[in-house]
């Protein structure tokens, strides 16, 4: 009888260590909000840290397609990739000088081949193209529809009506070196004076002078919202002093590819079209809100985005 007691003892023994055994082995792990668990918790924490350098410093100029471009930018990179973003607002030479000097990391906005041609070929030893991000930019001169004239060459006799003046932007833009140029080439400018102020001014000039159907002519490029807004052209340009189409360049510092190559791998992808950088420029303009409305271009473009990060 002790003997059939041991026995039974003995079996149960290894039954309840064996349903304990397989107890612990069903085990689920507790389940976060998404019902994801602890450790595809710590798998995406770790696909959302930074590869290299964690902060990004972006420097832009104050021209609406180039905020917007760096804006979106930075919204991804912070919100898709976890890195800190830097944003500065400079003039042209001072962005090219700080890159070259390794200060700055990006400019999404290198005008080529005309543009900044003056700056790359100055500072391009020390800063490195990385992809095109817009295709079909222009500039030159512009106007409103009404101004009845299609060409440069015709301005000479109509400079009364345009008040002898050029509403420029900042005077370190590469189309305002375009059009002290244009200054020289053209004859019918011999009397112009080309007025330096900002986007923000020039905009304001225009919209003050198509209120009161008055004869303006601004440096104006495309992309670019005032397009969408009021009916406008850009004279010809018979002698190409504004060259043809332009495409627009993400650029880096030297050296930058090694310090963050996850970044350089989304702006190989990253590239707006015409829809695209419109919509988050208009959007932009109505709000005031750079980095709120790129973060609300993202949620409405979620898979446009994925397509750039990888």
């Amino acid at each position: 009888m002790k003997r059939f007691m041991v026995i039974i003892l003995a079996l149960t023994l290894v039954f309840s260590t064996a349903l304990i055994s397989g107890c612990e082995e069903g085990v689920e792990e507790p389940a976060g909000e998404n019902g994801e668990t602890e450790e595809e918790n710590e798998a995406a924490e770790e696909q959302e840290e930074p590869q290299g350098q964690e902060e990004i410093k972006i420097a832009h100029g104050d021209w609406a397609c180039a905020t917007a471009k760096s804006y979106l930018v930075a919204a991804i990179l912070e919100q898709e990739m976890g890195y800190d973003v830097e944003l500065t607002q400079a003039e042209l030479g001072m962005i090219y000088t700080d890159m070259a000097n390794g200060n700055q990391d990006l400019n999404i906005a290198g005008w080529f081949p005309v543009t900044h041609a003056e700056y790359y070929e100055e500072y391009g030893d020390e800063i490195d193209k990385i992809s095109t991000v817009y295709e079909g930019a222009r500039i030159g001169l512009v106007v409103p529809e009404y101004v009845d004239i299609d060409s440069i060459d015709e301005m000479g006799e109509h400079h009364e009506k345009f008040d002898g003046q050029i509403v420029g932007i900042d005077s370190g833009a590469g189309i305002m070196q375009t059009t002290d140029e244009a200054l020289e080439v053209y004859d019918s400018l011999a009397d112009f004076d080309l007025m330096a102020s900002s986007e923000a001014s020039m905009v304001t000039e225009l919209r003050s002078a198509i209120e009161d159907e008055e004869w303006v002519v601004v440096t104006g490029w495309t992309p670019h919202w005032k397009f969408g807004d009021w009916e406008l052209e850009f004279l010809e340009d018979p002698e190409g002093v504004y060259g043809e189409a332009e495409y627009i360049e993400a650029l880096s510092r030297a050296g930058f590819e090694d310090d963050a190559p996850e970044v350089v791998e989304f702006l190989e992808n990253f590239y707006v079209g015409d829809e695209e950088l419109g919509e988050l420029m208009g959007m932009i303009d109505d709000s005031g809100d750079e980095m709120g409305s790129s973060i609300e271009w993202i949620e409405d473009n979620q898979d446009i985005v994925d397509e750039w990060v990888q």
